[in-house]
């Protein structure tokens, strides 16, 4: 009878023991995934009241520009002077490979009342050379494209008033039949008075 007992008495300890295992087990799994998504939303929470307001950036931008002089704002290191030329654009018109180079001159001043020094001349193209040359008759070593030619500072002086000239050579063939149809080219020279003067050219390059 004891033993009877027995056994009919320990197959309902042994259900009660799973029941409050298996409960223990979900407690402790709800506890994570609540621990997990309170965590998210206070990572959530940090990452949205980091964040700047819409526009705060531009605002920022627009007061530290306010604040400046309004003398320096978009002001060049020295103005006092300009490079003013006779013509900024020449057009070769139809020129041809077979004819060889073509030459054209462009005469500039100092307008200003002070000396503007001149810096780097260069050209936009390896087809395109240019050579500075004074009013005393003194002609530089012509220049070309960066990267394809050095291109050297010029440290020339320019008097209020006096002159020089650009001598620009265009060689047609350059490219070869490639090169055919219409084209323009920059020369650029930079100065100490402002932004770089300019003089660009056209053709229509026939074989």
């Amino acid at each position: 009878m004891s033993k009877s007992a027995t056994i009919k008495s320990g197959i309902p300890m042994s259900k009660t023991g799973r029941q409050a295992a298996a409960k223990k087990q979900f407690s402790t799994r709800m506890k994570v995934i609540v621990g997990v998504c309170a965590g998210i939303l206070v990572l959530g929470g940090l990452i949205i009241a980091a964040m700047p307001e819409p526009g705060a950036t531009k605002t920022a931008t627009v007061a530290s520009r306010s604040t400046a002089p309004a003398s320096s704002v978009g002001a060049p290191a020295r103005s006092t002077g300009a490079l003013r030329a006779r013509e900024t654009n020449f057009n070769f018109g139809s020129i041809s490979m077979a004819a060889g180079k073509v030459t054209h001159r462009y005469r500039f001043r100092n307008a200003g009342a002070e000396p503007i020094v001149l810096g780097k001349m260069y050209t936009s193209c390896m087809c395109t050379s240019a050579a500075l040359v004074k009013s005393s008759g003194r002609k530089f070593a012509p220049v070309g494209m960066p990267g394809h030619t050095p291109i050297p500072s010029l440290n020339e002086t320019l008097q209020p008033n006096e002159e020089a000239m650009v001598e620009v050579v265009f060689d047609p063939a350059a490219h070869g039949p490639a090169g055919v149809g219409p084209i323009d080219r920059i020369v650029t020279i930079e100065h100490n008075a402002g932004q770089p003067l300019e003089l660009a050219f056209t053709a229509n390059v026939t074989p």
